[in-house]
């Protein structure tokens, strides 16, 4: 049995891939409990570490930590089907990229750390795998269409823009100011 490059590179995506879902997996599946209690400590704030601060604040929300847990699942999920591949890393990256200024911020165990700059790293390999269609996506988001108008017509539009603008923050300010 012989196998091209594309198939090497795929078992090696493939392999990766299952790496950082395990994981994601067992990460977003622990936050259902792994801050529970954490938020009744006996000391003040300026006695904790960073570590227990960290750990009270995510204790204090459960429906906080289950919210990042899911996201972390969620995004394990995507990574494992090819096509929503890339989507799943960067619902994770965003995740983990947190996660990793946190550890390094708060002073959390350093085992965390390089676990989460261990994940970070596969992602960023799955990415480089994909990096063609990554770029396409990319250059697809990015591309402007040309505008039809006269310059006339488009400082017209650019100016109702701006309008809209003004009224949109005044309607924010109302809501927002008052609570």
């Amino acid at each position: 049995m012989t196998f091209t490059k594309k198939d090497k590179i795929e078992i090696l995506e493939n392999a990766i891939s299952w790496v950082v879902v395990l994981a994601m997996f067992i990460y977003g599946g622990a936050k259902v409990i792994q801050f529970d209690g954490a938020a009744q400590i006996d000391k003040t704030v300026s006695e904790m570490t960073g570590m227990e601060l960290m750990w009270a604040f995510y204790g204090y929300s459960k429906p906080f930590a289950i919210t990042i847990g899911f996201f972390e699942v969620l995004g394990g999920f995507l990574i494992l089907f090819k096509r929503t591949r890339l989507i799943g890393c960067l619902v994770t990256s965003t995740i983990l990229i947190n996660v990793i200024f946190q550890d390094i911020y708060f002073g959390v165990l350093l085992g965390a750390l390089k676990a989460a700059i261990l994940y970070q790293l596969l992602i960023l390999v799955i990415l480089w795998l994909n990096r063609d269609k990554l770029l396409a996506g990319v250059k697809a988001l990015l591309k402007t269409e040309k505008s039809n108008g006269t310059k006339k017509m488009v400082f017209i539009k650019l100016l109702i823009a701006f309008a809209l603008f003004v009224a949109l923050r005044l309607l924010e300010y109302f809501l927002t100011a008052r609570g």
